[in-house]
């Protein structure tokens, strides 16, 4: 018996020594039941958790209870409404799952199982019945998994102001078609670290969110970015908002970014392509990253109530998407050019850029109701932990050893 196993209680360990299949169902059986849940199942679970649920956890859950089904099936234990021994079983059997190319290294994570437990729970809940999950078995159980996998979560590494100027000199060539994606990636960069967003914040932007504002002290202009809905205000109660002001270098200026990226989606609406190119090329023969361009910068129409995205995809041939970039499309983006600049881009990601606004300002004498208030962060803790990652000597005792 493993030494998982013999964590989880006695009914679970009971029906593991029996056997139970994998939780890795084969293509066939995933299918089979992926059209039995949309035609079923789909439209009561969307109405119910929509307006609740982010777009990104409505389809971690839909995976997750569709991976659950099918064990179901395989099993011959019903589904709906489970059996909390069941559901406890299943768990126990994911956790022991291991990676195919790597049978040292759990398939998947302890964050990833209660996932599928509040998955199991949600589908439940909205059909009006009693979550399984909340009896001891399932606690238990999951209490057993967090206990063998004790390990700090892999935190993305925080982008420091060196390690973004290192990413930005790694950009396409401000020529067509690579400057179209040059300069909204710029944009992307900038924004992203002055603003602290996560990257989904990042990719929801539209024009109709963006505001060309002044900073009252010294009459430089400055961009106000009102978000959405976001990881902490799903429901967009509080009306958040991010200040990106002009930078002390043309080549590090947000405002300057937005200036000359807002010139190209503006000929994209007016001309199309052809008036893409024009743009890019003639800003790619007077491009200088030491002149600042923001302030004659007299705004854009592009904000018509129309929810035009900041972010949209462009192609390797300078073709630009109508749709905004998804959040996975931004962490994407960030490896990138991590590892072109010749870093490992496992160790970072979109969130590099948040932890990194916090770790930056830190060093750079910020305080923390400072960075708390840009960044929206509640609990000083999560911007310490930031900071620790980065500079573990910073405001610590032991370079006062005298060793």
């Amino acid at each position: 018996m493993s030494e998982m196993a013999q964590m989880v209680p006695a009914a679970v360990r009971e029906r593991l020594a029996a056997g139970a299949h994998s939780v890795l169902v084969d293509a066939a059986a995933l299918d089979a039941v992926r059209q039995r849940f949309d035609a079923e199942q789909a439209q009561a679970l969307g109405r119910y958790l929509a307006a609740a649920q982010s777009p990104n956890t409505l389809r971690a859950y839909r995976s997750d209870w569709v991976a659950f089904t099918a064990w179901c099936a395989a099993e011959g234990r019903r589904a709906l409404p489970a059996d909390a021994v069941d559901v406890a079983v299943y768990l126990a059997a994911a956790a022991e799952t291991r990676h195919s190319d790597d049978t040292g290294r759990w398939a998947l994570s302890a964050a990833t199982l209660e996932r599928k437990a509040a998955a199991i729970a949600a589908v439940h809940a909205a059909q009006g019945l009693a979550s399984p999950t909340r009896a001891d078995v399932v606690r238990m159980t999951l209490r057993g998994i967090r206990r063998r996998r004790r390990s700090p979560p892999q935190r993305k590494r925080p982008l420091l102001l060196e390690t973004l100027e290192r990413l930005l000199e790694q950009r396409p060539g401000p020529a067509y078609p690579g400057g179209v994606a040059r300069l909204r990636d710029t944009l992307l960069l900038l924004a992203g670290f002055a603003g602290a967003l996560r990257r989904s914040e990042l990719a929801a932007i539209s024009y109709d969110d963006v505001v060309c504002d002044h900073d009252l002290s010294t009459g430089d202009p400055l961009l106000v970015v009102s978000l959405a809905a976001t990881k902490t205000d799903q429901q967009a109660q509080h009306g958040q908002r991010v200040a990106l002001p002009r930078g002390r270098r043309a080549a590090t200026c947000a405002v300057c970014a937005f200036a000359a990226w807002s010139q190209v989606l503006q000929a994209h609406r007016d001309g199309g392509t052809a008036a893409v190119r024009a743009v890019v090329e003639q800003a790619a023969t007077a491009v200088d990253d030491h002149e600042h361009v923001c302030h004659t910068y007299a705004g854009t129409d592009l904000a018509d109530g129309s929810a035009r995205a900041l972010f949209p995809p462009v192609s390797r041939h300078g073709h630009i998407g109508q749709r905004p970039m998804s959040g996975r499309a931004v962490a994407e983006l960030v490896k990138r050019y991590a590892q072109r600049a010749g870093l490992d881009p496992d160790a970072f990601g979109g969130h590099s850029l948040r932890a990194g606004f916090a770790t930056q300002a830190a060093l750079g004498g910020a305080s923390d109701r400072e960075i708390m208030r840009q960044g929206r962060w509640s609990n000083p803790r999560t911007v310490h932990g930031y900071i620790r990652t980065a500079h573990p000597l910073e405001d610590n005792a032991v370079t006062r050893l005298g060793l």
